[in-house]
């Protein structure tokens, strides 16, 4: 997903907050986090579990990564040559995790995990 895109038609918690005046700028996935850019596409408890099974998949092709969000969220990849001929394999499932992730954006309760295999396969 474009930064563009995810800052205007995907807002966090944190952003709401102000826009409403409410104050409330938590998690509205139930984790009861503050809701950042980075909790609510990385970090919170709920997403987790997907960024470990495309971590997991990745492992099973033989492709080591380290476990950062700028790498899935960002397509920041380390320098080792050899990563980088392999980006074309790692992408496409980190898109499609970040699409799992806003179709179902304020879902309080959901599985990720599903979304993304639909996607993938």
């Amino acid at each position: 997903l474009q930064i563009k895109t995810t800052m205007r038609h995907h807002l966090i918690p944190v952003r709401m907050a102000k826009f409403n005046g409410s104050g409330n700028n938590r998690c509205w996935r139930g984790c009861g986090e503050r809701g950042t850019l980075l909790q609510c596409w990385w970090e919170c408890k709920l997403v987790q579990p997907l960024w470990k099974t495309v971590w997991r998949f990745l492992k099973k092709l033989k492709l080591e990564l380290p476990y950062y969000p700028a790498i899935a969220l960002l397509g920041m990849y380390p320098k080792d040559t050899r990563m980088l001929m392999r980006r074309g394999t790692c992408t496409p499932m980190f898109i499609a995790a970040l699409l799992a992730i806003a179709k179902l954006w304020k879902e309080p309760k959901y599985s990720p995990i599903d979304e993304w295999k639909k996607k993938m396969w």
